[in-house]
C-alpha cells in the first residue's frame, strides 16, 4: 500500500501487520510493551537514506551537503556554503529572474519561542505595490531556493512576496521533517503572516495566500481559521485530499496513531524518491539536488500521522471555501492526483473559482517543465491576480 501525500520526495509505505488485519484493537501500553520486546507493530520496513553525491560540486561541498541536518545551525551552514552555487544554476528561474528586485532576509522568534525565517521580493524602487502575496511551502522543501525565481518575477509584476519556512524546515527554528501538529503549523504561519501584514508598507493592501502541494493543504487550513483575512487563495497542485483506494484501513490508521505517541520523532517510513515524477525536465530534475537543506530522509511518524489527519479534515470541511480560488495542476501529475483538484473545485462554495490543468504537466509545474511551460504557469498566477485586485 503507498500513500502520495505531496512532494517530490515523500513517499509513504505501511506493509500491514497480522495483528492489525485480525482487527484486534491494540492498546497504547501494550504497542510499547510489544516494541519494547522487539516486536514491529505495525510491521514497518526502514531503509536508510543517504543524499546521493551532487554533480559538479567538489568533495568539500558534497561533505558539507551530506551531514545531519536535524538541528537548523546546521541547515543554516549547508544554505550558505551552496548559495554561491545555487545562484549559478543555468535553471530557467534562475536565468531568467528580473532584476532590481527588493529583497530582505529576516528570523523572528514567535510567541512559542521558535526563531522563524522569512523573506521578502519588493519590486524596484519607484513602482507602487499592488498587493501582497503570502508563500506556503511543500514537504520537505524550502523557500529559499527555486522559489526565489518564482517571487522575483511576481514581484516585478508589481506585488510583494512574502515567504517563510516552517518550524522544522528550511532555516526556522526545530527538528528538520517533524511536525508534532499540522494545526500548530498553520498557526506559526497565521502568527508570522499577521506580523508581516500589520507592516506600515502593506497594511492597506490586499492579502493574497499561494500554496503549493502540502502548502496547498497549509494555504487552505489558514484560509478555513481566517475566512475573511484574505482576499483570495491560489493552489498549485495541491494536496488536500487522499484518494481512497490508497487510504489506510482505519486499524492501520489507528495503530499508527497509538506509535506516535510512543516515537513521535521517529523515522519510520521509507520514502522513494519522486523526482522523476515531479519534474518532467531530466536537467531540472538533476539541479532539484542542489536544494540542499530539503528534507530527503524517510519520514518521521508523527508527521505521517499529522499528514493524514490533516487532509482528512480538509476534505470534510471543502465546501467551506468561500475565497476566490484558482487552482493550477499537471495533468500527468503522478504525486498529488488532478482529480482531486476536480474535487476541491467542484465542491468549494465559492463562486469566484477557477481550474487550469497543463496538458502533460508533471507535479513540479513551476520547476520541473519545459521552460515556456514554467514561465506560462507564472504568468497565469500573475494575469489571476492582476485581475483580482482589479475587481476588489
Amino acid at each position: 500500500m503507498a500513500i502520495y501525500l505531496g512532494s517530490p520526495n515523500y513517499f509513504l509505505s505501511i506493509h500491514r501487520s497480522p495483528d492489525i488485519i485480525a482487527g484486534t484493537p491494540i492498546s497504547q501500553r501494550r504497542c510499547r510493551f510489544l516494541l519494547l520486546r522487539g516486536v514491529r507493530t505495525p510491521n514497518v520496513v526502514r531503509i536508510a537514506a543517504e543524499r546521493r553525491a551532487i554533480e559538479g560540486v567538489s568533495e568539500e561541498l558534497n561533505a558539507v551537503a551530506s551531514q545531519s541536518l536535524d538541528t537548523v545551525a546546521a541547515r543554516r551552514r549547508v544554505r550558505a556554503a551552496f548559495l554561491n552555487v545555487q545562484e549559478r544554476l543555468d535553471h530557467f528561474l534562475f536565468k531568467a529572474a528580473p532584476s532590481g528586485i527588493l529583497m530582505e532576509e529576516r528570523y523572528e522568534r514567535n510567541s512559542k519561542g521558535l526563531e522563524v525565517f522569512w523573506k521578502s521580493w519588493l519590486p524596484n524602487l519607484g513602482i507602487a505595490t499592488k498587493a501582497t502575496l503570502f508563500f506556503c511551502h511543500g514537504y520537505g522543501d524550502t523557500c529559499t531556493f527555486f522559489f526565489e525565481g518564482i517571487a522575483k518575477r511576481i514581484a516585478a509584476a508589481g506585488y510583494g512576496v512574502y515567504a517563510m519556512d516552517y518550524p522544522g524546515f528550511g532555516l526556522s527554528e526545530g527538528l528538520h521533517g517533524y511536525i508534532p501538529s499540522f494545526d500548530e503549523m498553520v498557526d506559526h504561519v497565521i502568527e508570522q503572516y499577521a506580523r508581516i501584514r500589520e507592516r506600515r508598507e502593506v497594511a492597506e493592501l490586499q492579502h493574497f495566500l499561494l500554496g503549493q502541494s502540502m502548502g496547498g493543504a497549509v494555504a487552505l487550513k489558514v484560509h478555513l481559521k481566517q475566512p475573511k483575512e484574505w482576499d483570495g487563495v491560489l493552489l498549485v497542485a495541491p494536496m488536500c485530499k487522499i484518494a481512497e483506494d490508497v487510504t489506510p484501513p482505519a486499524a492501520i490508521l489507528y495503530a499508527l496513531s497509538l506509535l506516535s505517541y510512543i516515537l513521535p520523532e521517529a523515522k519510520l517510513f521509507p520514502q522513494k524518491d519522486l523526482g522523476d515524477l515531479a519534474f518532467r525536465d531530466p536537467e531540472k530534475r538533476k539541479m532539484a539536488e542542489y536544494n540542499v537543506i530539503s528534507y530527503a530522509d524517510q519520514m518521521r511518524l508523527k508527521t505521517a500521522v499529522e499528514l493524514v489527519k490533516a487532509t482528512r479534515e480538509i476534505e470534510s470541511k471543502v465546501e467551506e471555501v468561500t475565497s476566490p480560488l484558482l487552482i493550477l495542476h499537471g495533468a500527468a501529475d503522478k504525486v498529488t492526483d488532478p482529480n482531486v483538484s476536480k474535487f476541491l473545485y467542484d465542491k468549494a462554495s465559492t463562486k469566484d473559482k477557477t481550474l487550469r490543468f497543463y496538458e502533460e504537466g508533471y507535479h513540479a509545474i513551476l520547476e520541473g517543465e519545459p521552460d515556456e511551460r514554467i514561465s506560462n504557469v507564472i504568468d497565469d498566477i500573475i494575469s489571476w491576480l492582476d485581475s483580482h485586485v482589479a475587481i476588489q
